[in-house]
């Protein structure tokens, strides 16, 4: 019997990539990718659940996984960040260099 490929297995690593490499534009990007990454991939394992022997490729669907979770915790990370300045510093100073470094000399003493 000859093994067909997983489907969506390219893409769930691919996503997988995608999630950790853009986590750091705002965090959104980098979550939404993930998810959908994981959700291909949950479906990925219960087809290949279904029947082992028929399907090849199941390695990128456990390396997409893994990478999808990472980029969500790291997406997560950087959005806590930048909520955390904009409320430590402002908006506006966030825009604005100067004003900036002014209030980063006020908030270090």
């Amino acid at each position: 019997m000859e093994q067909t490929k997983l489907p969506n297995a390219t893409l769930i690593l691919v996503f997988g990539i995608a999630s950790i490499v853009t986590c750091c534009c705002y965090g959104v990007v980098g979550i939404a990718l993930g998810v959908i990454a994981l959700v291909l991939a949950n479906k990925a394992s219960k087809i290949y659940a279904e029947n082992p022997e028929q399907y090849s490729g199941y390695s990128n669907v456990t390396t997409g996984r893994i990478l999808a979770i990472i980029g969500i915790v790291l997406s997560v990370l950087y959005l806590l960040f930048v909520a955390w300045l904009v409320a430590t510093f402002g908006w506006d100073a966030l825009q604005d260099q100067e004003l900036l470094q002014e209030r980063m000399l006020e908030y270090m003493g």
